[in-house]
């Protein structure tokens, strides 16, 4: 089932009521069937949110995004007791060879690399080198093709003079704000299949607690720098106006394609992590990522 994502903008009050999230501001009122919710991002710091309301989403695997003053999604929260045999999931996790984790991050940077080559491939209608770059990662990508890669890029990737900062000038604050929302949208599946985010196969700071949501997020970045492009084709607004967040919104239904099948991406990261989850426990070697475009 697809979920909903709801944009807080305005001062809102959030209750809940016969299993409804009631939103109600100056101007009106809606109720909307928890279970139908799969995000929820609150970007009004006069938003008040019922603890009973925030524990029926919680409940339900929703994820609750606060942004900042700088309107980017900022925190998270995400159930701590969504899978039935999550300790033994952890268990596994924690276990995880170094051999392992090595072959996990190879196949998620061979992955990242070839969505990176295919969309650059899309937008300039010119070959690259990226097929060749893919070939030459090695276990753990010791030699750190990912940074090779991601040079060429973003030289390639936009027409002005640009340079990919977390912090820097336009279009920046667009694609942060689309990792952010592809970030939580990680989390939720992670969660949802008994994995702890805080321990990641390569992103190891003591001070992130989505470590591993950054590792598996890595080859869908593409989906983002994609919305973030064709929305610079069609608009010169810099600023994130409330109809450029909710169409960066809109990447968590786009659809990914497996072999058999096609799903959209909200969907697809579920048998991502699912996968992973098998890979932890010894029942598969490669994580099942999807392909971006048919």
């Amino acid at each position: 089932m697809i979920k909903k994502s709801v944009l807080i903008e305005q001062k809102s009050k959030v209750t809940c009521k016969n299993l409804q999230l009631h939103i109600k501001t100056e101007k009106r009122e809606a109720s909307i069937p928890i279970e139908d919710i799969g995000f929820l991002v609150i970007d009004n710091p006069e938003t008040y949110v019922s603890i009973p309301a925030l524990n029926l989403l919680v409940e339900n695997n929703t994820s609750v995004i606060i942004c900042n003053t700088s309107h980017l999604p900022n925190g998270m929260f995400l159930n701590l007791n969504s899978h039935h045999i999550q300790q033994e999931m952890f268990k596994h996790q924690i276990n995880a060879s170094m051999p392992l984790k090595k072959q996990l991050w190879q196949q998620t940077i061979k992955r990242k690399i070839k969505n990176q080559g295919i969309l650059l491939n899309r937008i300039t209608n010119k070959k690259n080198t990226f097929e060749f770059l893919e070939s030459k990662v090695l276990s753990g990508d010791s030699s750190n093709m990912e940074a090779v890669a991601a040079s060429f890029y973003w030289k390639s990737f936009f027409e002005h003079d640009f340079k990919r900062e977390r912090f820097g000038a336009y279009p920046n604050n667009f694609l942060n704000y689309g990792y952010a929302i592809l970030r939580a949208a990680t989390a939720r599946a992670l969660s949802g299949s008994g994995l702890l985010n805080t321990l990641g196969i390569h992103h190891k700071s003591k001070y992130n607690a989505f470590a591993l949501a950054d590792d598996i997020m890595e080859p869908f970045r593409p989906i983002v720098d994609e919305a973030v492009y064709l929305i610079m084709q069609q608009d010169d607004e810099q600023k994130l106006t409330t109809p450029i967040k909710s169409e960066l919104l809109q990447i968590l239904t786009r659809t990914v394609y497996f072999k058999k099948e096609k799903s959209p991406l909200m969907v697809a990261l579920q048998k991502t992590a699912s996968s992973l989850q098998q890979c932890y426990a010894g029942n598969r070697k490669k994580i099942k990522y999807p392909e971006l475009w048919n």
